[in-house]
């Protein structure tokens, strides 16, 4: 069996959470003059610390955001994910099919994973196997996320294989020397399979992948 361990990451992987949480930044950024729409956030946020996208905000209006920036992005998101945020399509199945140990890996801080996992009724799946960038103090696209869940969970890099869906996701699991699967769509296909990751589409096709691979 080539992979112990399946590491995902969490928003835009296990919860469907991309697009609430980008749709309030670029109204929070826009408030403060950035003129981006969501498809730049989608492109240029997904996947990186909120420090760094904040840090992209203030390259873009030319001044620093409010003190209060944080805070308020915080309030709305969480507020947003209670009644709007939805499991991606196919977790559930995926989840109660793989045979190998599974954890999360996420750059969210952990109460902030652990409100996504019990909104979409997933938490019981990762309890005491949730793994935060806030954790360590390392956020992707450096690696040390994913290599701090595998040796949480007991396996080295070459044992496991990391399910991602943005670029700064999948730099970071190759540069740790992992394998890299990528949820993608026909826009960022070919730029994740330029960086070492096998691509799928919908979680019933990683499933017979990881199948395919695995026995």
């Amino acid at each position: 069996m080539k992979y112990k361990c399946i590491i995902f990451d969490c928003d835009g992987v296990l919860v469907d959470s991309e697009g609430i949480s980008n749709r309030i930044l670029v109204e929070m950024a826009n408030s403060v003059g950035a003129k981006i729409e969501l498809k730049y956030a989608l492109e240029n946020f997904a996947g990186k610390s909120l420090k760094s996208v904040f840090e992209h905000i203030e390259k873009l209006i030319e001044k620093k955001v409010p003190d209060s920036f944080e805070k308020e992005y915080r309030k709305k998101t969480f507020k947003a994910f209670k009644t709007e945020l939805k499991p991606i399509r196919g977790i559930h199945n995926l989840l109660n099919e793989i045979s190998v140990q599974y954890c999360v890996a996420s750059s969210g801080p952990t109460e902030k994973i652990r409100l996504n996992l019990t909104t979409t009724k997933l938490i019981e799946k990762f309890e005491n196997k949730i793994f935060s960038s806030y954790e360590i103090g390392s956020w992707k696209p450096n690696p040390e996320i994913f290599e701090y869940a595998a040796e949480k969970m007991g396996f080295k890099p070459n044992e496991c294989v990391v399910i991602e869906d943005s670029m700064a996701g999948i730099i970071a699991a190759r540069k740790g020397g992992f394998d890299v699967f990528g949820f993608t769509n026909e826009e960022n296909k070919k730029d994740f399979e330029n960086e070492g990751a096998k691509v799928f589409f919908e979680m019933g096709e990683l499933n017979e992948l990881l199948t395919e691979i695995n026995y």
